[in-house]
């Protein structure tokens, strides 16, 4: 339990670590097939993948009429951001057992609308950095069948996760706020490579829920936001070009929203953390090594 509790609060290096760590235990516990003698699925499923990310980012807060605030939006943020990841998969040839870690970074700005306290939405318009860090382990098992002489595989798995949001407001250093969460989804992924192709198509779903979700301001202090329920979902598409070189494109939405919090003292003032839902959509590129 102290690996999930401290999940969400790790930096990036100790993340990667983390994640490195685990994939070779992974590999140990794990026998990887002969590539030589893989089906198209299983090869695409083992490999390690570098890829470039460009995610759309959309975020809302609302105040839900608390201390007078508007029900509407308060104040969003979107734009695109670019970023990179790493991935590495392994499954057995014989009993489909599944592992996977994906590592992922995201840096830029995004365009800040809002008000002023007390003013109307819109009438202020700013630039926020962002960088952002994710990362997740996946361990699950599949199961194969025929569908018209293709190759099919379904693969079902629980998910843990972590997300780390920082947030330059107006675009300074100095009133940065971190976001942070932990999630523990389950889900499904289903796979099909038509006869005779080297391509072979993925989707995959997932629902679960976040833990450890807090917000820390600029003034130091830290907000905990409950732990409400993430869903998730994912399409790709990857093809070998020639032995063991693969490409591959993938689409990964991701969703989740946090109720109001408790009211508290900042100075002589009260001030509360308004609700919020984020939404992202990241488009990923992909160059693989299948082993």
């Amino acid at each position: 339990m102290s690996i999930i509790k401290n999940l969400p609060g790790q930096n990036s290096n100790i993340a990667l670590c983390f994640l490195v760590s685990f994939s070779q235990t992974a590999c140990l516990f794990f026998s990887s097939p002969a590539y030589a003698d893989s089906p198209t699925i299983l090869a695409s499923n083992n490999q390690i993948i570098l890829r470039t990310n460009f995610t759309r980012v959309a975020y809302t807060e609302s105040g839900n009429g608390l201390s007078g605030t508007d029900t509407a939006a308060l104040d969003t943020e979107s734009g695109n951001v670019p970023g990179y990841a790493v991935l590495f998969s392994i499954m057995t040839d014989e009993d489909y057992k599944y592992f996977a870690a994906e590592y992922d970074k995201s840096s830029g700005q995004t365009i800040y609308t809002g008000s002023k306290q007390g003013g109307v939405f819109g009438s202020v318009v700013n630039t926020s950095s962002l960088d952002q860090t994710n990362y997740y382990v996946r361990l699950g098992k599949g199961f194969s069948s025929d569908i018209d002489s293709g190759e099919s595989l379904g693969t079902l798995y629980f998910e843990l996760g972590s997300h780390r949001w920082e947030r330059g407001l107006g675009g300074t250093t100095p009133n940065l706020d971190i976001y942070t969460n932990g999630y523990l989804v389950f889900g499904g992924m289903g796979q099909y490579s038509p006869a005779g192709s080297k391509l072979v198509l993925s989707a995959n779903a997932m629902w679960g829920v976040t833990y450890s979700s807090n917000i820390q301001t600029s003034a130091g202090t830290v907000r905990t936001r409950g732990n409400p329920p993430t869903t998730r979902c994912g399409f790709s598409a990857d093809y070998e070009f020639i032995n063991h070189l693969h490409g591959s494109l993938s689409v990964d939405i991701v969703s989740f929203s946090y109720v109001i919090s408790s009211t508290y003292t900042v100075g002589a003032s009260q001030v509360f953390s308004p609700n919020d839902s984020s939404n992202y959509t990241t488009i990923k590129l992909g160059l693989g090594y299948a082993f």
